[in-house]
Parts: C-alpha cells; structure tokens; sequence
C-alpha cells in the first residue's frame, strides 16, 4: 500500500461566504492536487477574520497534511490579513521579504508608481518564507514548510491563484506523491443510481478503486447517470487498466439491468 499525500485547502474571503463570489478556486486546486497523486482531504472556507484564519490553520497543521494551499487575503488593503492570521498561528514573525518586495519594486517601478507603504505591505510575510513569483499579478505568493506540512500561500484573483500555484509545482514542489492519477467516466441512461449502488460497492472492495454515480436526471422518471472511476498507484499500467477491467465490468452490469450506455 503506497503512502497517502495528504492535502488541504483553505479559502479566505468574506466574499466567498456572502455569496458574492462563487469559489472556482478550490476546485482548481483539487482538481490539480488531484492529479498529482494528492489525497485532498478537506476544503474549508473562512472570512477576512484573523481569529479564525489563526485557529482554522492551526486545526489544519494538528492534522499533518504533507500539503496546505491557502488562498485569497494577500492584497494591500486592511482587511487582507491572512499573512497575519498565519503567522498567528504558526508563531512566527512578519518581516519584509527581499525578494518578494522586489518583485514588487519591478511591477511598480514599470508602471511609474512609487512603493506605498500599502504596497510594501504585500511583500511583509512570515519569517523563514520563500517568495513565489505572480506572474499574471502584483501580489507575489509565498510558501514555507512548518513541521511536516508545506503550506503555498496564493492571491485570491484566479488567474493569479493559478499563475502562483503552476509556479510552485513545476518550480519549487520538491516532494510530490509518487504515485500515477488515472480516471475515466461514460454516461448511462435507463437504470437507476439506486439499482446500481450494490453492484458498486461490491466492485469498490473487490477492486480497491473509487466509483461514484453522478445523477444526471430524475431517479424514477428518468434515470440518467455519469459514472466516474477513479484510481492511483505505484504501476502506471496497472493503475490505467484497473480502471480500464472495472468500466468495461460495469457496463457488462448496466447491459444486464437493460441499461443503455452513451459513449
């Protein structure tokens, strides 16, 4: 059995809780943790609140994921604390970060902007961090490593979130799961999630894989649904073929419940 990578994400931003702002970003980020080979675990989302940011991360780290992504709250406006509330919770000093301030120093200086003190804010971050270049922003990420847990710190804009995270991954993530990430899924019309549901969890332990009905349409009415099967190991051939062997299993089943399958 191969080590689980444990992840987690933690979204900051009143926005996120009000409804405003639909949070795209953390399906980004489980979608490519995902499929790196990570297990993500959790995905929690807090407001602009440093008591909660401090007491939710520390929840985190007591649970020793090998990987934090938190996201949102790294502008220069008061209520952008999560550096803050990390540092908070980890113990540790802000300072200006010298690199992270010259990145900074460049986007402004190109623009003929002086560095306010609400720019320098953005470049203030926990002691021990290492700057993460924004490519397709100002607010440079950061990341650092307490105990056993690597924690990125992202801008919440997407397109920043994803310029930072792609950054760290090719870049600057030196211990990634060493496993293969395989799935697919076909769509199958006439047979209910409920008639399928035993043959499943029957194939989930022969098989050691993850299946899951996503409904597409009305249970009795109009049964319609997506099948995913989801499987990662050590053997990339053995990993791709599990799933191959189990699907074409279960369409077997599906033709047998008078199922039609829709490829």
């Amino acid at each position: 059995m191969h080590t689980v990578y444990k992840a987690e994400i933690l979204s900051v931003g009143n926005e996120l809780l009000s409804g405003r702002t639909i949070n795209t970003n953390s399906a980004y980020i489980a979608q490519r943790l995902t499929i790196l080979g990570y297990s993500v675990r959790r995905i929690t989302t807090i407001g602009d609140n440093l008591e909660d940011i401090s007491l939710v991360i520390k929840e985190i780290i007591e649970r020793k994921p090998k990987l934090l992504v938190i996201t949102g709250g790294l502008g220069p406006t008061y209520d952008d604390i999560t550096v803050e509330g990390l540092a908070k919770a980890l113990n540790l000093k802000t300072i200006i970060n010298e690199d992270a301030l010259n990145e900074l120093k460049e986007k402004y200086m190109k623009r003929g902007l002086e560095l306010t003190q609400e720019r320098i804010k953005m470049a203030i971050l926990p002691e021990g961090a290492l700057s993460v270049k924004n490519t397709q922003g100002i607010a440079p990420g950061f990341m650092l490593k307490y105990n056993e847990t690597v924690i990125l710190v992202t801008p919440g804009v997407p397109k920043e979130m994803e310029a930072v995270l792609d950054y760290f991954i090719n870049n600057l993530l030196n211990e990634k799961p060493p496993i293969h990430y395989y799935e697919e899924s076909f769509l199958v019309k006439g047979v209910m999630e409920s008639e399928l549901a035993p043959h499943i969890k029957k194939m989930v332990k022969e098989y050691d894989i993850y299946i899951k009905t996503h409904p597409k349409g009305h249970e009795t009415k109009d049964p319609f649904l997506e099948i995913q099967v989801v499987s990662s190991g050590l053997n990339k051939d053995e990993t791709l073929n599990r799933v191959k062997d189990t699907i074409a299993r279960l369409k077997t089943i599906v033709k047998q419940l008078n199922g039609v399958i829709i490829d």
